[in-house]
């Protein structure tokens, strides 16, 4: 039986893409799982737990390898990581929008306002919520939850102007995350990864993922085998993973 864990990743990519052998797809599911934790952890900390992060970006990955083909001479790495980047963000996006009350809610919580409206204009002061629940026959416990309702039904629009008669909305004045501190950050740790390496690991590297050589190119550039480069590219990968997750 073949250790498929010994055979290189691109090797392994033009089988599945033949056979669809699952054994195979799962080598490179483990293989390249480290794409959706570094995706995961870029947005970790934005009020979404890391581990549904992983989640959504270990299932984009599975996604990937599916819809990869070889013979187009992309690196995986290159293709996965912007198709794991954009679940992410949709799955931010879809976490965040103001939820659709139910039918019921909908209506008690207009019957709440124009009775809170009336009573307004007839007494000057805002009803108690036993008032209210008498009002619309219900129990209190169900009008606290009703204005709790209320506040998320009242979310202000980043479209909104800021007053009437104004041209500037709120989401003109929010403040946007500079990318060039990204970019800056990025740079630095680059930069301290590199310096970790020893020369031949830092060429390969360098020509790996920068020069964009498959692995039987840089093999023939240090005249070595591909299967001396291909362990070797794995023991950086897992050294320089390390050094990601401190």
């Amino acid at each position: 039986m073949r250790d498929l864990t010994q055979i290189d990743s691109e090797v392994l990519f033009q089988e599945y893409a033949q056979d669809r052998d699952v054994e195979v797809r799962n080598v490179l599911i483990e293989r390249y799982l480290y794409i959706a934790e570094i995706a995961a952890k870029k947005f970790a900390g934005r009020g979404v737990d890391y581990e549904d992060l992983y989640q959504v970006a270990s299932l984009a990955l599975v996604k990937a390898i599916e819809r990869f083909e070889p013979e187009r001479g992309i690196k995986f790495s290159s293709y996965a990581t912007p198709s794991l980047i954009g679940e992410i963000k949709n799955y931010f996006r879809d976490s965040s929008r103001v939820m659709r009350l139910p039918r019921r809610d909908t209506e008690q919580l207009k019957k709440m306002n124009l009775y809170m409206q009336e009573y307004v204009a007839s007494h000057g002061e805002s009803p108690s919520p036993r008032q209210i629940a008498l009002h619309l026959e219900i129990t209190e416990e169900r009008v606290l939850e009703i204005l709790e309702m209320k506040q998320a039904d009242s979310i202000m629009s980043l479209d909104a102007a800021l007053a009437v008669g104004e041209n500037c909305s709120l989401g003109n004045v929010l403040g946007q995350q500079d990318a060039s501190f990204e970019r800056i950050e990025n740079h630095d740790f680059l930069n301290y990864c590199m310096s970790l390496l020893n020369d031949t690991e830092r060429q390969i590297i360098q020509e790996r993922y920068i020069g964009n050589k498959t692995q039987k190119q840089v093999a023939e550039m240090l005249h070595v085998s591909q299967m001396q480069i291909s362990r070797m590219e794995r023991k950086i990968l897992a050294k320089l993973g390390k050094v990601y997750k401190q």
